[in-house]
């Protein structure tokens, strides 16, 4: 709704000037600052510089612990130096950054440990405050990590040594060729457009190429059905439900690795939700508008379509949340029309989201509401900045150093490029979300509403199929585990190597994949996270052969395939393309 953003004119009309005044300095504050809140940063170096100050023990621990370390790195450095002494272990444990025999020799290998035992002791001296909040120890901690990762061996390009030796080898030209390539990242971020090497990754062309068509569509959605590419299917469909923070084609990448091309391959009628990339006129799309205008209108126009009386539905991320939520209205309302729940690195509960929580509390959630108020959406880019944030070394840093140091661009493989081609998030249902589910938790306390009632997942009494990931620093896997606490459905629970994206695009014939998997029988108590990953059975391989397995077991006789729905667009339809 377009009354729903704020201008830039100061909106004194209908309420008082002074709170129209202070809505506009908030938005400005939170423009400049990317959206984060500077009140939250300070409030959280107050409190940790309050209770450091209330503690001295702690502080002349740490002081003990610093000469500590650095007697043990002079020792270090000594024995490096000097062969006549006998060389001592290196005081500090090793880090991926610093992988490789040219990172032993002196005195890069003086520097690493340096760096790494300062790190240490940084985490140390934040994790001992007593008193301060932990949202508070964390945040401040977060922040002096990003601060010296400036000052990282791997980063300074005379204390890196792959860099001093690229620099010898090109005489200097890499240094050039990485200012030029800084150029052109800049010159395109700033006219919005993608990034170097996405032009091999065009969506309809080289990725999100699986065969169908787009039958239904909505203002929000557009529902895609594949083609068959088996002579029998099961009866029941499948539909999935990606995060509308991203773009569904991360489960239809490559031919080889698409999990929409490999479910249609194993005698499954897919479907897919693909998002419309909201603006500034979507701004008041709350939760609900997406519950009525995804899910439920996509489980209506499959049944329309095709008779089916039972859906088996997948979510992803941030799609999972929203279809658990329709789930649990469904059976709220009697509505038996799911077959089965899967949920891809999806949470239901968010007492512990993880190291995304540094950016989310009532300060930061407040500036996000300024920023949005004023455009009525959260840009893409604000998005992928706390993601970068928090994969700093490996997503910032590395990249970082490969293209602007040594000069050489990656190639942008598909997952690179899904990952640039970003979404925005519209104010109400990003606000709705940050407030009801993050800071109050409100679905796991039974406290959220659809159509004006409370739903709880306690009424789930389809079979439950939750996937978590090792690496996940999005959805932590213990956090994606609480679903068992929500729950007394049967719920067999897939702990999958990888991250985030990484583990659930894991085709079979991926290399070094594994998986844990054990099964809650219905009505058996919550296990405990730990005692579940010692008792879990580890299986090398992809974990979507097993999931294809259980959703065969759930399912009918194989019968000959629906019909197509109507051919509003070839797949993948034109929602996926908005920018």
């Amino acid at each position: 709704m377009k009354n729903a953003v704020l201008s830039d004119e100061l909106p004194v009309e209908g309420k008082p000037v002074a709170r129209a005044v202070d809505g506009w300095l908030a938005a400005a504050r939170a423009r400049i600052a990317g959206g984060l809140s500077p009140d939250a940063m300070c409030a959280a170096w107050v409190d940790v510089a309050l209770h450091m100050a209330q503690s001295p023990a702690h502080g002349t621990a740490m002081v003990a612990q610093g000469v500590r370390v650095w007697r043990d790195l002079a020792w270090f450095a000594a024995g490096q130096v000097n062969p006549v002494l006998p060389k001592t272990q290196a005081p500090a444990a090793p880090d991926h950054r610093f992988v490789g025999p040219e990172w032993e020799r002196w005195p890069y290998s003086g520097a690493v440990q340096s760096y790494l035992a300062t790190e240490q002791w940084l985490h140390d001296m934040f994790d001992g405050v007593e008193g301060a909040l932990p949202h508070h120890r964390q945040l401040a901690a977060f922040a002096a990590r990003q601060a010296l990762a400036l000052a990282a061996p791997c980063n300074v390009p005379l204390a890196n040594p792959v860099v001093t030796r690229r620099i010898r080898e090109t005489g200097g030209r890499c240094l050039i060729d990485g200012v030029m390539h800084l150029g052109e990242d800049v010159r395109r971020s700033a006219n919005g457009l993608p990034p170097v090497g996405s032009e091999t990754q065009v969506v309809g062309r080289d990725v999100a190429t699986a065969s169908g068509r787009v039958v239904y569509r909505n203002r929000l959605m557009e529902l895609i059905q594949y083609d068959p590419t088996t002579d029998l299917v099961h009866p029941e469909p499948v539909l999935i439900v990606p995060a509308w923070i991203m773009k569904f084609y991360i489960l239809d990448l490559s031919p080889h690795n698409s999990m929409v091309r490999w479910l249609t391959a194993q005698g499954f009628t897919v479907f897919m939700i693909s998002w419309h990339n909201p603006g500034e006129e979507e701004a008041g799309t709350g939760f609900a508008d997406y519950i009525d205008m995804g899910p439920r209108a996509a489980l209506d126009a499959i049944e329309t379509l095709t008779g089916a009386a039972k859906v088996h539905t997948a979510g992803y991320c941030l799609g999972g949340t929203l279809l658990a939520i329709a789930a649990a209205a469904l059976a709220r309302d009697g509505d038996d029309r799911l077959a089965s729940l899967s949920l891809f690195t999806a949470q239901t509960d968010f007492s512990e989201p993880g190291e995304i929580g540094l950016f989310i509390d009532d300060d930061q959630v407040a500036a996000l509401d300024a920023a949005m108020a004023r455009r009525g959406y959260l840009s893409s880019g604000q998005m992928a900045g706390a993601f970068k944030a928090l994969r700093s070394e490996d997503l910032v840093w590395a990249h970082a150093v490969h293209t602007y140091l040594l000069g050489e661009r990656e190639v942008l493989g598909d997952l690179m490029a899904w990952n640039a081609d970003g979404t925005r998030m519209p104010y109400a249902m990003h606000s709705e979300y940050l407030h009801r589910l993050f800071l109050e938790n409100a679905l796991a306390r039974g406290r959220f509403h659809v159509d004006d009632r409370a739903v709880t997942l306690s009424a789930l009494l389809v079979p439950v199929f939750s996937v978590g990931t090792e690496k996940d620093h999005v959805a932590p896997w213990r956090s994606v585990f609480k679903i068992h606490q929500l729950t007394e459905a049967e719920l067999t629970f897939v702990l999958a190597s990888g991250g985030h994206n990484a583990g659930i695009v894991s085709e079979p014939g991926h290399p070094h994949r594994h998986y844990r998997v054990a099964l809650r029988e219905a009505g058996a108590s919550a296990p405990d996270p730990d005692e579940w990953l010692a008792g879990a059975e580890e299986l090398a391989g992809s974990w979507w052969t097993l999931w294809a397995g259980w959703l065969a077991a759930r399912s009918g006789v194989p019968t000959v395939p629906p019909p197509m729905g109507p051919n509003l667009a070839p797949a993948p339809g034109t929602y996926v393309l908005e920018r």
